[in-house]
């Protein structure tokens, strides 16, 4: 190793990024298919942090590229401070990951598949085997063979791989496949404890409400490109408002509103209307829409502000792809 090097990594403190992930122009290509296309991703330490994007989006193709499998063909990147791939090895060595569907050693039990990965680790790993499958919900069934486990089964069984390797950074992708209502509640659970142990995680996913309960800050990826990330809250704000109002005669009322100054998108329905409003409306413009409806003789039953979920936002957004992106 050069004098150079050495004194390059005598300076290297990953402490001192605030990023458990950061990439710069990451692209992967796969012949004329861009896969990863010129990404830049800021995961924040000790987050929860949701990659999210519909099937064939590129999600697992970017866990893939940070993890070394494969090589990027362009950018830069970093895991826990560590640039990869210069410093692969030690970066990997804080990392636990899940890519595509767990896969175990199905005639062996969900035990033995953890010590064998175990003896690949140090050697306090075998020691974090017990605590690893309590935490994940596995301890009633970690000696059974692997082949008798449902999905769900297998999935919880890889969160507890990754932990046995005592990881400040897990990378989980669609955890929350193969999981019943009771097995997400559980998972998300455990993913907030780990984060409020300062462990980061980032978990890909297509299932939006989930991610929302589950994560304090997302990406939204497209066709290999994130179009947009950011505090789950931030995001939010800048989201359309939607109005309900139950009233007499919604066709009566949807008349009466054209006469606003403002140009409200409006659903009727049998029992009232939604009103789509841009983000950032004045509650004043509100008040204005109650006014006109009484003023006009329809008698109002509830007029009810409406929180955007983050799938209406995501809606929202990549609606727009191609419009003002």
């Amino acid at each position: 190793m050069s004098e150079v090097a050495l004194a390059s990594d005598a300076a290297l403190d990953p402490r001192e990024s605030p990023w458990a992930v950061e990439t710069h122009g990451l692209t992967k290509r796969f012949g004329e298919n861009v896969a990863v296309n010129d990404v830049e991703l800021l995961v924040p330490r000790g987050c929860a942090f949701g990659y999210l994007g519909p099937n064939g989006a590129g999600k697992t193709t970017l866990i893939r590229v940070l993890l070394g499998l494969p090589q990027a063909d362009a950018g830069t990147m970093s895991l826990l401070g560590f640039p990869v791939p210069r410093y692969r090895d030690r970066a990997l060595a804080r990392v636990g990951a899940i890519v595509d569907e767990p896969r175990f050693h199905g005639h062996l039990t969900g035990r033995q598949n953890l010590l064998i990965l175990a003896a690949a680790r140090e050697p306090v790993a075998r020691g974090r085997i017990d605590s690893a499958l309590e935490r994940v919900g596995m301890a009633q069934r970690a000696n059974e063979r692997v082949s008798k486990y449902s999905m769900g089964m297998r999935q919880r069984l890889g969160v507890a791989a990754c932990l046995i390797g005592d990881p400040q950074l897990l990378i989980l992708d669609e955890p929350m496949n193969g999981l019943d209502p009771a097995g997400m509640h559980e998972m998300r659970d455990m993913i907030q404890s780990l984060v409020a142990e300062g462990r980061t995680v980032v978990l890909s996913s297509h299932l939006l409400d989930e991610v929302e309960r589950t994560c304090d800050a997302v990406a939204i990826v497209d066709r290999g490109r994130v179009i947009r990330q950011g505090p789950i809250s931030q995001l939010l704000a800048g989201a359309s408002i939607a109005l309900e109002i139950d009233c007499a005669e919604p066709s009566r009322a949807d008349q009466l509103l054209g006469r606003l100054t403002i140009d409200p998108v409006v659903e009727v329905g049998e029992q009232g209307l939604t009103i789509a409003l841009p983000a950032g409306t004045l509650r004043d413009v509100v008040a204005e829409i109650n006014r006109v409806l009484v003023e006009g003789n329809v008698p109002v039953y509830r007029l009810q502000e409406v929180q955007v979920s983050l799938e209406s936002w995501f809606l929202q957004v990549t609606s727009r792809l191609g419009v003002d992106e």
